[in-house]
């Protein structure tokens, strides 16, 4: 039993070590590939991205985000306890299931972890939530998640999502095409932000409205 358990110690420590280091690395490298990109790749779906620092894309992409992802994104710690509490409440009572994760949390999972796995995954993707809280800062952390978010089929980051619906990158876009890419998000195998019909051009038009209301409040302040 003592050497089970100081195997067990080693290989904790070793985890830790080597999620340091991964993390620590990401802080100033684009990740390259995510786990969700190898299965679009797998699947024949291509992968279609390209890398745009935050200080290159225009503001209104993350002020979208903010408002239709995370409103307290730059004042939480990388965990909304109210958006958690309301989202459950609200699934409690029946009816289209609603997500309390935070950008950060997107972030972890997007890049270091999978879609799926319960609550084990959900445990690791607390974990690697706090690393990129501590070691990236709130602008990387919006800086990667405008990079690797999947905005359509094999379509990966704000830029490859402008230049698939717009035919432009995103260095230029106006508060509806923000709002519009911000939009597809949550469900990108389902919706397209060009020609849009239904919630995606509601709520992406409502979100082309709030992006005004992010920058004249301030909401965006850790990202600018």
């Amino acid at each position: 039993m003592r050497r089970i358990g100081r195997i067990a110690l080693v290989a904790g420590l070793g985890f830790v070590l080597f999620s340091v280091v991964w993390v620590g690395l990401y802080r100033f490298v684009p990740p390259p590939i995510t786990w969700t990109m190898l299965g679009d790749a797998t699947a024949g779906n291509g992968v279609a991205k390209e890398w745009m620092g935050l200080d290159r894309m225009d503001p209104d992409m993350a002020r979208a985000v903010i408002a239709g992802e995370d409103a307290r994104f730059c004042s939480h710690n990388g965990f909304d306890w109210r958006g958690i509490a309301s989202a459950a409440y609200h699934n409690a009572q029946g009816g289209r299931i609603r997500g309390g994760s935070t950008v950060s949390q997107q972030t972890a999972k997007n890049v270091f972890l999978f879609q799926g796995g319960g609550y084990v995954r959900k445990a690791f993707e607390a974990y690697f939530t706090v690393l990129i809280e501590t070691l990236w800062g709130k602008r990387r952390i919006m800086e990667v998640y405008l990079n690797v978010a999947e905005t359509g089929i094999g379509t990966y980051g704000a830029n490859a999502g402008a230049e698939r619906y717009f035919g432009h990158d995103a260095s230029h876009l106006s508060a509806v095409e923000a709002g519009r890419i911000a939009a597809v998000l949550p469900l990108p195998k389902k919706r397209a932000a060009i020609a849009p019909h239904g919630f995606v051009r509601r709520h992406g038009d409502r979100l082309a409205r709030y992006v005004g209301v992010v920058r004249r409040s301030g909401l965006d302040a850790c990202v600018r």
